[in-house]
């Protein structure tokens, strides 16, 4: 029996204008760990900080740290083995209408092809798989992502058996290092800030751009 750990996360917003407030790609990020050590090592440099007066809050969060502290998470995950990390990003104003007509639709369809995508690679080899995805929104609004983010899993998942879990990140240390390499993609692609992105890079496997050869935006 080999078991697999996914922990995601996902980067940009929901809303679907030119405003200059809006975020222009959506983004899906998975982290695939053999065992939730790293999650452990985690939590011990958050104690260790607190020690030496860090401005440490009850969880790590990349968009809310100082830079002080994420630049001591980014180094951390630098120096970690056996990480893998896929990256799915949609550009927003090519999402035709239709996919975009609720969230949850557009959310399902972000989940879809980044599994499809990399479902084959980062399943192979493994006889069960624990994916353990960020909860969004409330608690009503949280079962129709859970829905859609099951439903995808059956379409593509049929040999391994899977659960998947739906916790805040503040109860699950590994689901604050999707949300930080998550932040480092995303500052890379919204503005070109790649300060982060280069100390962790190399546990980048794919980054895909869904729509990089579409054409035709919708706003």
């Amino acid at each position: 029996m080999s078991r697999s750990y996914i922990f995601s996360d996902e980067a940009g917003c929901f809303t679907f204008e030119n405003n200059g407030r809006a975020s222009r790609y959506f983004l899906v990020c998975t982290v695939q760990v053999p065992s939730c050590s790293i999650g452990d090592g985690l939590l011990s440099l958050r104690r260790d900080m607190i020690w030496r007066g860090l401005p440490v809050k009850e969880e790590f969060h990349a968009t809310e740290d100082r830079q002080e502290v994420r630049d001591e998470v980014y180094a951390y995950l630098a120096a970690q083995k056996d990480i893998r990390v896929d990256v799915t990003l949609l550009d927003k104003p090519k999402a035709q209408p239709q996919t975009r007509g609720s969230r949850e639709r557009f959310y399902k369809t972000a989940w879809f092809y980044h599994f499809k995508h990399v479902g084959p690679q980062i399943l192979d080899g493994h006889t069960e798989t624990h994916i353990t995805a960020a909860a969004i929104g409330t608690k009503k609004g949280q079962a129709v992502f859970t829905s859609a983010v099951n439903d995808v899993m059956q379409q593509v998942v049929t040999r391994q058996q899977w659960k998947t879990f739906f916790p805040r990140s503040v109860a699950e240390p590994c689901l604050q290092i999707a949300d930080y390499f998550a932040w480092a993609v995303q500052r890379k692609w919204e503005r070109q800030d790649k300060r982060a992105y280069d100390v962790v890079c190399h546990h980048i496997t794919t980054e895909y751009d869904l729509w990089k050869l579409g054409t035709k935006r919708h706003y």
